[in-house]
């Protein structure tokens, strides 16, 4: 710990004990981040920094009402834990209700199996965007933008409350973004690829395949036919069936999204059938070494592993400990935030569907004519509507592959997509490209994964059939 943070121990001690009386609950979270950000468009440096920032929240609770403030200088931290106390009062007019969690006194670091990026000089980390820009751009003259970006940080936290827990927590997180753009007259097509990692910097140097392999799909799309839309027989890859599970069912695994919308909160009724009783569907921070593990969330809670589809039945949610409390459940260690900036919500961590039984290969079996999608372009969810791009597509035809074709969005309803999984293949893959954005917070590091699946009645865009 920093010699600021372990200074700031006794004053935090000290104004926890003067304040705790006049509210509900309250925490203070000290924060000491450092990082690198390094962005180049074709060889153009875009960014290039390295910073230090440190600063802090307080957050109280007052009859249900809660009052939030962020700081830089502890010089005025008792103005700004009376503002937080202020406003908790000010809008309290409820009960607090907070599921119960042991309080813990407890030093943790998230250990590193490699070389600490924060060992490695900056200008060798340009060099390194320096190498993959140039792979982007030696695949084929057609390729007209490219661009790399590169970013690590250290976060180290101190948190105090009025319940007695003083934890100590710190992780360092990576993370690389890469895409080629090709043009053929007025057709355009991107390839992209990103990956991360919480285990070692030595994770970052030999992507080369994967960089030229962004390259290459963005070219060999200029010359694929456009695949016809309709409503198809599906198989995705386990990369697609990751970024599905996370974006579309996930978010809606939130609880805070349930209890602030009754109707949304009548549908993810716990019991309710939701898929094949072979699929099952889990979050949680406590397997180690994914971009969304953790030993304590920024409440103080324990990391967990949360079932959320049992045999197709759901059976679970996530929770922080104010929304375990008023939907009477437990506290799951999901509250989470990007930065001292913002106070925690409710957010995922690592989710993944897990592997089937069903050989990869029988997944084709017996499909007169569809489509088979694997990694991703982007794509948007609004509640329960969904809608992804793939980054590479093929026809399937008679249960084998056949033409590769483009332009290949899947779109459909939740809730109808999980009923309609028909296999759930026997492979697995861990996708740590992960960035979630939610309330503002944009960029929190999420692990997501799963197998192939194959999925009936998936409308598929492209041109008019």
């Amino acid at each position: 710990m920093s010699t600021l943070l372990a200074d700031a121990k006794n004053l935090l001690a000290e104004l926890i004990a003067r304040y705790a009386s006049q509210v509900d609950y309250l925490a203070i979270r000290l924060e000491e981040a450092e990082g690198t950000d390094i962005f180049l468009r074709g060889e153009k440096i875009e960014t290039l920094s390295e910073g230090v920032s440190i600063g802090g929240q307080v957050r109280a609770c007052y009859h249900g009402g809660w009052g939030f403030a962020s700081f830089n200088h502890l010089a005025g931290l008792a103005e700004r834990i009376e503002e937080a106390i202020a406003a908790a009062r000010l809008v309290g007019d409820e009960e607090t209700i907070l599921a119960p969690v042991d309080p813990v006194q407890i030093t943790c670091e998230l250990l590193l199996t490699g070389t600490d990026p924060r060992k490695i000089p900056i200008i060798d980390k340009k060099r390194l965007c320096d190498r993959y820009t140039d792979i982007l751009r030696q695949v084929d003259p057609r390729i007209t933008t490219t661009s790399v970006r590169y970013s690590d940080s250290a976060q180290r936290i101190l948190l105090f409350t009025s319940e007695g827990t003083i934890l100590e927590q710190s992780w360092v997180d990576m993370e690389m973004r890469f895409a080629a753009t090709a043009r053929n007259g007025e057709t355009v097509q991107t390839g992209r690829e990103t990956t991360g990692s919480r285990k070692a910097y030595e994770d970052l140097i030999q992507l080369d395949s994967q960089v030229r392999g962004a390259a290459q799909r963005a070219v060999e799309a200029l010359s694929l036919p456009s695949v016809k839309g309709n409503t198809y027989q599906v198989v995705i890859d386990p990369i697609l069936s990751g970024l599905f599970v996370h974006e579309a069912f996930g978010h809606l695994s939130e609880a805070d999204m349930a209890y602030e919308n009754p109707d949304l909160l009548e549908v993810m009724t716990l019991g309710r059938r939701f898929g094949p009783e072979d699929l099952q569907i889990f979050d949680g921070a406590a397997p180690p070494g994914h971009r969304g593990s953790y030993l304590y969330d920024d409440e103080g809670t324990p990391a967990t592993t949360t079932q959320l589809i049992k045999d197709g039945v759901l059976v679970g949610r996530l929770h922080s400990r104010e929304t375990a409390g008023k939907l009477e459940e437990t506290a799951t260690g999901n509250a989470r935030c990007l930065n001292y900036h913002y106070p925690p919500i409710v957010r995922m961590t690592n989710t993944w569907i897990e592997r089937g039984k069903t050989p990869v290969q029988d997944l084709f079996t017996d499909i007169k004519e569809g489509v088979y999608a694997r990694n991703w372009l982007g794509g948007m969810t609004n509640g329960e509507m969904f809608t992804f791009s793939a980054g590479e597509a093929w026809m399937i035809r008679n249960g084998q592959l056949a033409e590769p074709v483009r332009d290949v969005t899947l779109s459909g309803n939740v809730f109808s997509t999980l009923a309609d999984i028909e296999a759930i293949g026997d492979d697995f893959y861990w996708d740590e490209s992960g960035g979630c954005g939610k309330g503002g917070q944009n960029g929190l590091p999420v692990g997501c994964g799963g197998p192939s699946l194959r999925i009936r009645n998936v409308v598929v865009g492209g041109e008019s059939a």
